[in-house]
Order: C-alpha cells, then structure tokens, then sequence
C-alpha cells in the first residue's frame, strides 16, 4: 500500500477542512530526560483527543462517493476509532453502530454516544466484538468499516506530512501499534517524502502480537491482550498492516505496562499533557532505546489522550491501573 505525494495533500485538504492541524514540539525537559532532541506530535489536541479523527474523515468521504446507497457503518472498537466513526459518519448523515468489548472505558463509550453512536457491548475483548460487527453488517444492511483500510491510512497518513515538515529532519520516530494504521501512515508519509528516517513500533508486552508477527514474517496471534494501553489490546494483527510495517519499520519493541505508566507520568510532568497508554507508548519505546538515540532528533507520536480519570489520578499516584 502506496500513496502519492499528491494523493497525501489531497487527504490533507479534506483532513484540514473538518480539523486543524495539531502541534509538534520539542519539550527541553523531555530532551533531558532522553537525551534526545524529543520532538512530540500532539494527536491528543485533536477534535477528538486522538489521530484517528484523520482516517474517518477520509474513509467516510470515500464511502460516500464509491457507496452512496450506505445509510450507515459497523464497526469495532476500544474508543478512539468508534469516537472518530461516529463523528464522521453523523456529519455526513449517516447511522453508526460501535460495538466495544464489555468493562470498556466508560469515559471512551460517553465519548461515543456523545458523538450519536449507537453503542453495544460484547465479547470480552477488542478482537470479539470486531468480529461480532463485522458479522451483523449484512443482517443491519450497514457498511461494514474495518479496523484497517487504505482509505484509514491515508487519513492517518497525514499527521505524518505534517509531522515530518514540521519538525524536519527526524532521525528516528516511534510510533504505537494497535491494528496498524498509524504506523503504516508514517510510513507512508516518510516514503511519499522521500525520506530516510526511522520508524520504530512500539507494542505492550501484553499484545505483543505485532512484534512476533514482525520478528516471524507471519501474523501471529497472542492468546490475550490485556494492557491498559487499551489502543494496543490487540490479539490478532492485522495481514495488510504487516505486508506494509514488517519491511517499513527498523524494528518493533515492545514495553511493559510499568514503562508505560511511567512515560505517562513523564509526559504529564515535563509537558503538562495528558496521554492515555497507547498515547505514551512511543515515548516509553524511546527511553528504552536512551543510549541509542543520545544526540540524535526524534519524534514520538502522542496518538491520544483519552484516559479514565481513575486510570489517570492511579497512575500519578505510581501504581498501575486495575484492568
């Protein structure tokens, strides 16, 4: 999956016409912390704390044009995606039904029915109940939206554009893996640049499926994905995603929940920001890798902010959130 340079300022265009373009900034003290010049790209001020705003703007923009007889989307999530589907799909005059797994954040599925889905629970985990909408599509007669697509990637793709112009040249980026679609994005951006630098995944060790299936060269599963980092619970990656980031990324590690919880209480201190644990993730890839990158200037993608309170107020407190 290829993109044009013209094909990312076209999605730019329409991205940039329903939400501004979020900041990138090099914070001192998160530079001292790593000893990296750390630049951080700010998904989390976006229209709905997160980057994946930019991929429904796009994928329900396509919908329209190659499928105007849809009257509404399906789709799976454990928030961010379901916020952006719904926002989308209702500006455009369109019903959208979210399924999350049941115990999902409660502050994400207010998010979403604040946005006009119609949300329903089931399964135990991200993975069942994506399976569970998609096999309901056909019976509700709604367009099904995976949680991969290339019209996803090129909305996604251009926080890349803007991140890679804005805080030129990078060195190396890090970058959260869920499903796939911000670091396919990145990687499309960085290639439609003509760029050289690095892109790096970052999984939990608790779904480190996108790790093994990078390591392997073939999807691998994980019996579990349970991590607080809700945007990267993840059992079963995705084939389209791996065809793009096992060639595209340098590598994939992976990050225990403690250094996950930690880069979120970093972030917080030395920039007053708030970062859910798929949002911090990238950053905890980085201190991980400290030595390595010492001198060097590089990006992290913040991809969100949208924790619980209670997740939030236990983790300044240094314990883990109870999942």
């Amino acid at each position: 999956m290829q993109f044009t340079l013209e094909e990312l300022e076209a999605a730019a265009a329409l991205v940039h016409s329903q939400m501004d373009p979020t900041p990138q900034y090099e914070w001192p003290q998160l530079s001292a912390a790593t000893g990296a010049q750390a630049w951080v790209k700010h998904e989390n001020h976006g229209p709905i704390g997160a980057f994946k705003a930019r991929g429904a703007i796009t994928f329900i923009d396509w919908l329209r044009r190659q499928h105007p007889e849809a009257s509404g989307i399906i789709t799976a999530t454990r928030g961010n995606h379901g916020q952006a589907q719904a926002r989308a799909a209702t500006r455009a005059g369109l019903r959208a039904v979210i399924y999350v797994p049941r115990g999902n954040s409660a502050e994400k599925n207010a998010a979403m029915r604040a946005f006009g889905a119609d949300l329903r629970e089931h399964g135990d985990d991200f993975d069942t109940a994506k399976d569970e909408a998609m096999r309901r599509a056909e019976a509700e007669g709604l367009f099904p939206v995976p949680p991969f697509h290339r019209e996803l990637v090129r909305g996604v793709a251009t926080y890349g554009l803007e991140f890679f112009r804005g805080a030129r040249p990078l060195d190396t980026v890090y970058v959260p893996i869920g499903c796939g679609s911000g670091i396919c994005g990145v990687i499309a951006a960085r290639d439609a640049l003509g760029l050289s630098t690095e892109v790096v995944g970052v999984v939990s060790t608790e779904a480190a499926g996108a790790k093994l299936s990078h390591e392997t060269g073939r999807l691998t599963e994980t019996p579990s994905a349970r991590t607080f980092a809700d945007g990267m619970a993840v059992r079963v990656p995705v084939q389209a995603a791996l065809d793009i980031y096992r060639p595209g990324a340098a590598r994939i590690l992976a990050v225990t929940e403690d250094e996950i919880a930690a880069a979120v209480r970093l972030l917080f201190a030395a920039t007053h920001n708030v970062a859910e644990g798929a949002g911090a993730a990238a950053l905890a890839g980085l201190m991980q890798e400290r030595a390595r990158q010492r001198g060097r200037r590089v990006g992290v993608i913040l991809s969100g902010g949208n924790i619980d309170t209670g997740w939030f107020s236990s983790i300044l407190a240094g314990a883990l959130p109870a999942i």
